[in-house]
């Protein structure tokens, strides 16, 4: 898996202004769940599409970035989490022992 990682605003807007589908997980590194969480996404790697792009959100460092994250899509924070947004729009979002590649799939083929 090619996490691209998110640390910058001008990467959120970019990410707000595209039409593509874009997935963005908010991982918490000292979190025993969001370790097992982001394990458990490289573990299925395969099973998503080589171009999606995946984002990597350490909260720890860029908990400001988590903040805008949650207002832009009207998401509750929590940690760790997924959202499958495109463009504006926030079309799944999942947290804790949900994040699972399985239930990701069908929103980003």
């Amino acid at each position: 898996m090619n996490w691209i990682e998110l640390n910058s605003e001008a990467q959120l807007e970019h990410i707000v202004h595209s039409p593509h589908i874009a997935v963005i997980f908010k991982h918490s590194t000292r979190c025993a769940v969001s370790s097992m969480a982001k394990r458990s996404l490289e573990s299925d790697a395969d099973m998503i599409p080589n171009d999606t792009p995946f984002y990597y959100l350490d909260l720890l460092r860029h908990c400001d970035l988590s903040n805008q994250i949650a207002a832009k899509w009207n998401v509750v924070h929590q940690s760790p989490q997924i959202l499958i947004v495109q463009g504006e729009r926030c079309v799944y979002h999942a947290s804790h022992e949900d994040v699972q590649m399985q239930t990701i799939v069908p929103f980003i083929q």
